[in-house]
């Protein structure tokens, strides 16, 4: 996984100061590490931005202002309900070989037989949470889904062994869905009318029988 350069600043923790950052274009943050004390911290919400949107995930390097830099990855993210801003950002430490857990997105690759066959991609898990060391981590996971029929949905449990080939693991239920084949809108909507008209049709012709 490919490591970037963050540059942050020590902050005061309370209300008043966060609000002040966020009008100065700028995030209120904690840096946490098993064992450690947490460090209240500040970044540029445009830099954070950038990073939060990209299309994969990475190790971020943490610079401080006196050019002490710290490896560490970013565990979670707040957004304002009304404006989608960033209002505050987790990050947390590891050391050398520390066993990770990180949501990687996820990306499906091939075309699967159900596409063929008219249907539509239906992405339901846009990340996984994976463990491992992060240089056995990816930053997206890409899964096969050539496979995959009309109708027919991937679980977790299914994703083939070779996406991740024994270097990490995939946290979570093995029974939870991932993506799905899915018959076209507009075929649904047919379907759902022709049922609704024969609803009523039924409906009818028990009034009409009272």
């Amino acid at each position: 996984m490919e490591s970037i350069v963050l540059n942050v600043e020590p902050r005061v923790c309370n209300k008043k100061e966060a609000k002040k950052l966020r009008n100065e274009g700028k995030v209120p943050a904690v840096v946490y590490h098993k064992g450690e004390e947490t460090l209240h911290i500040c970044v540029n919400e445009l830099s954070l931005d950038k990073l939060v949107h990209s299309s994969g995930s990475h190790l971020i390097d943490l610079t401080f202002p006196d050019g002490e830099s710290k490896r560490s990855f970013l565990k979670d993210i707040q957004f304002d309900r009304v404006t989608d801003r960033i209002i505050h950002a987790d990050f947390q430490f590891f050391s050398a070989g520390e066993v990770l857990e990180m949501d990687i997105p996820t990306s499906f690759t091939g075309e699967a037989i159900g596409v063929v066959a008219g249907g539509n991609v239906q992405v339901i898990q846009h990340s996984l949470k994976v463990k491992g060391v992060p240089s056995n981590i990816p930053q997206q996971i890409t899964i096969d889904i050539s496979s995959l029929e009309l109708g027919q949905t991937m679980h977790i449990g299914e994703i083939p062994a070779e996406t991740y080939e024994g270097k990490f693991e995939i946290v979570g239920d093995p029974e939870t869905s991932i993506v799905s084949i899915v018959a076209p809108k507009k075929e649904v909507e047919e379907v759902e009318a022709v049922e609704e008209e024969g609803a009523e049709e039924v409906a009818t012709e028990d009034e009409e029988e009272e």
